[in-house]
């Protein structure tokens, strides 16, 4: 049985007036919170409005009458002011505390958890972090590349990756999005930028990001790839692969559809390697003190060349993009990023499947790869050349992705 509503106030409003004025008393009694004059302002305008708007709902002719009803379109648009206000002194001040960006964050996913409880769908709209509609997914895959790596992704294109309408039907059909994942170069409109935008004008299957391209910068393309992602794609699950890999989309989907209800999950090749001290090397650990004495070993990570994280956890990279730290290798520094939180690690080794004939005697056996690649290259030796080959003897054949259910 529904509980009766509280002063004309239904129960799911009484919840979120609740959580609103918890995260007032948290903002603004933190010892490092700093207000400025023009937020003092709109703080003590903010709180005088609530209490005239409480008061002009007595009844003045009967001091002992209960207020009035709240108009639920009225509460709605009332509630999503206060927040908004409160939002906006959040976000003036994310660059003065740092702390500031973590009670954000926090707050913001524990309203996603209130809000699943709220009975009314106008107020998970209200808590949600995102204000604006995003396209439904299962799975969006980005596929990492560079200006320099145009051979590679026509080496995809022509074989695993979907193309042109193919590309759009499965994204309808399946809700497998696939995209190829780049930033700009330093000189924004240069030659660089110009020649990936008349790529994408052809195939439309680019994503542009805000950041500038460079190797050394890997740990911070991850990191705004996957925020981009979930801000854009409401989807299950979100996958960073190289471009020199080789996917099976139909066993991807599959494996993944096994772990859909899991709210916090990572999949991939998980491994603990060498943490590499000595400079010059590739994959030198400039923070290699962090890890203990010489000779240890990183925790538990998944591989870079293909990883997978549920929509929760994207989200957590989202909200906290100022907080999380970034290492040199960005398969180590995604791992880091979970470190503490209550994830599942799911190790699964399909997701690094050796080329043929590892590959190639797995798929005749009918169990095909989710991705297959090159240890010794970190990813396929001269995929531009050799992908074809590859996925002719490894691929699970054009029908499986089509035929997958969920």
């Amino acid at each position: 049985m529904r509980g009766k509503s509280l002063g004309g106030l239904s129960p799911p409003w009484v919840a979120l007036l609740c959580v609103a004025s918890f995260s007032i008393g948290m903002l603004f009694t933190n010892s490092r919170w700093s207000s400025s004059p023009e937020e003092k302002d709109v703080i003590r305008t903010t709180m005088a409005q609530m209490n005239q708007e409480q008061q002009l709902r007595l009844d003045p002719a009967n001091c002992y009458s209960k207020p009035k009803p709240l108009n639920e379109e009225e509460a709605s648009r009332t509630i999503t002011e206060k927040l908004t206000n409160i939002k906006a002194l959040v976000s003036r001040n994310l660059a003065k505390d740092g702390n500031s960006t973590q009670v954000l964050g926090l707050a913001a996913a524990q309203s996603e958890d209130n809000a699943r409880n709220f009975e009314a769908s106008s107020t998970y709209e209200t808590l949600s972090p995102w204000k604006h509609k995003r396209k439904k997914a299962f799975v969006v895959v980005g596929i990492n590349t560079a200006f320099s790596s145009r051979r590679r992704r026509d080496s995809v294109r022509r074989t695993w990756a979907p193309r042109g309408q193919k590309l759009k039907q499965l994204e309808q059909e399946k809700g497998i999005v696939v995209r190829f994942v780049i930033g700009h170069s330093a000189t924004p409109g240069g030659i660089l930028d110009r020649a990936i935008d008349a790529e994408d004008l052809q195939n439309a299957d680019i994503l542009r990001l805000d950041h500038v391209e460079g190797y050394l910068e890997l740990s911070a393309k991850t990191k705004i790839y996957f925020s981009t992602a979930v801000d854009m794609w409401d989807a299950d699950f979100y996958v960073k692969v190289d471009d020199d890999v080789h996917v099976n989309l139909g066993a991807l989907a599959t494996t993944l559809a096994h772990h859909r209800r899991k709210r916090r999950v990572y999949l991939g090749c998980m491994k603990s390697g060498p943490v590499l001290a000595q400079k010059g090397v590739r994959y030198h650990e400039p923070e290699h003190w962090k890890f203990g004495g010489e000779g240890n070993r990183y925790f538990r990570h998944a591989t870079g060349q293909l990883y997978v994280i549920s929509q929760e956890l994207a989200t957590y990279i989202s909200l906290n993009q100022q907080l999380l730290h970034r290492y040199a290798n960005e398969d180590v520094s995604l791992g880091a990023w979970f470190i503490g939180l209550d994830v599942e690690h799911v190790d699964d080794r399909t997701m690094c499947c050796g080329t043929p004939p590892d590959c190639e005697w797995k798929a005749n056996a009918g169990n095909a790869c989710v991705a297959s690649f090159d240890w010794t290259c970190s990813g396929i030796c001269r995929s531009a050349e050799r992908m074809k080959d590859v996925h002719r003897r490894c691929g699970e054949g054009e029908g499986a992705v089509w035929n997958i259910t969920f």
